[in-house]
């Protein structure tokens, strides 16, 4: 068995379509990157789902990728699947130290396993809503659901990236002494020296980062925004990234007579320059596991005014790094606008200044790696 200490050979698995982005996508390029860096080597396993890349050995940049043929046949294929990965990691057995699995799913069910009869650890990573609603978690998910579950309890190690899912795992038969609060990490060094810079047209700007999509719970953004009214003068609303929702949002803004205050920025490569000219980071979801984008508001050194959801409660401190509401709160998330916007600049910066000292301490990329190269290690770590 590897010490913490040593450099290790991390399997890292996903069930989805890296390298495009997503939260686990995302989460697991960063985390890489940061192992690579620190002298450790990692391989992602992934399934074949785009037909124009080919099966078996490939890159995303540095990182070496191995992607496994999946026949897209109902229940064979899947099957056809989760036999391919076992081999894997049988043939693999010398290669690599531990197991990360970034979407408790089948794949993670079967590595589980295999890693309990290796001997070789496995974290399996719990990232919220996904599992809960459509995943091994799901009400009635039948058979193999029950299935996936009792394999994913062979784990040496969970990863809960929320204090709320962490409960929740434990009134689903997760064994306490298995289960770990490991936050998503994020890269400081991007915030690093990050200044506010002033908008050239003078006005205060509040931002969201995200998907333009249901779950993002932008329609109760803008309803509270029209709300809060003449609270809200100097003011102007940033959405920066595309979705579904885009055309209908633009409508609802026009309908509430907004329009000219919203800035549909569509997708961006500059997120660091959007936060650079923001007061305030923005999150309305109606769900998530933990968001990243929370996570690059609080280190680019803004407060939030965020929805009380699983992973969002750990970070905002009402009132020391943001502003809390219960999602779907129109009235609420107007009160909060209302508040934010009516208080003295300075408080505003100050609070900003304790949300990026909040998440050094508990989601850097540094603290989340030394937690996670202990369980890697096999060593049982902080509950």
């Amino acid at each position: 068995m590897a010490s913490a200490g040593s450099s290790l050979r991390v399997l890292m698995l996903l069930e989805g379509h890296f390298p495009a982005v997503g939260g686990a996508e995302r989460q697991l390029d960063t985390l890489a990157r940061a192992l690579r860096e620190r002298g450790h080597r990692v391989r992602v396993v992934i399934p074949r789902l785009d037909p124009k890349t080919r099966p078996g050995p490939g890159r995303h940049g540095k990182l070496p990728l191995y992607r496994l043929a999946y026949p897209r046949w109902r229940v064979l294929g899947s099957l056809m699947l989760l036999v391919r990965l076992a081999l894997v990691l049988w043939r693999w057995r010398h290669r690599y130290d531990a197991i990360h699995v970034h979407i408790a799913h089948n794949m993670g069910a079967v590595a589980a396993v295999l890693g309990r009869w290796l001997g070789k650890p496995v974290v399996v990573k719990f990232s919220g809503w996904w599992e809960l609603e459509r995943g091994c978690l799901r009400p009635r998910g039948g058979v193999g659901a029950w299935l996936a579950r009792r394999m994913l309890r062979r784990a040496s190690a969970v990863q809960a990236i929320s204090q709320r899912f962490a409960s929740e795992l434990r009134r689903r038969g997760f064994a306490q002494d298995t289960i770990h609060w490991v936050p998503n990490g994020v890269d400081m060094s991007r915030f690093a020296g990050m200044a506010r810079t002033d908008n050239r047209d003078g006005a205060s700007t509040a931002v969201f980062v995200g998907r333009l999509v249901s779950e993002k719970g932008l329609d109760t953004l803008l309803r509270a925004w029209a709300q809060a009214g003449s609270s809200l003068a100097g003011w102007r609303l940033r959405l920066v990234g595309g979705g579904v929702q885009e055309r209908e949002l633009r409508q609802l803004a026009d309908t509430l007579g907004i329009g000219g205050a919203v800035d549909f920025v569509g997708p961006s490569d500059a997120v660091e320059q959007h936060l650079a000219e923001a007061d305030v980071g923005l999150l309305p979801s109606r769900f998530e596991g933990l968001s990243n984008t929370l996570l690059e508001y609080m280190a680019a050194g803004l407060p939030g005014i965020v929805s009380r959801i699983s992973g969002s409660e750990d970070f905002i401190i009402a009132r020391r790094s943001g502003w809390l509401f219960e999602p779907d709160d129109v009235a609420g998330l107007a009160a909060a606008l209302a508040e934010m916007a009516t208080a003295a600049r300075e408080d505003r910066l100050a609070m900003g200044v304790a949300a990026r000292q909040d998440v050094l301490a508990r989601a850097s990329i540094d603290a989340v790696v030394t937690r996670l190269l202990g369980l890697y290690a096999g060593a049982q770590g902080e509950p």
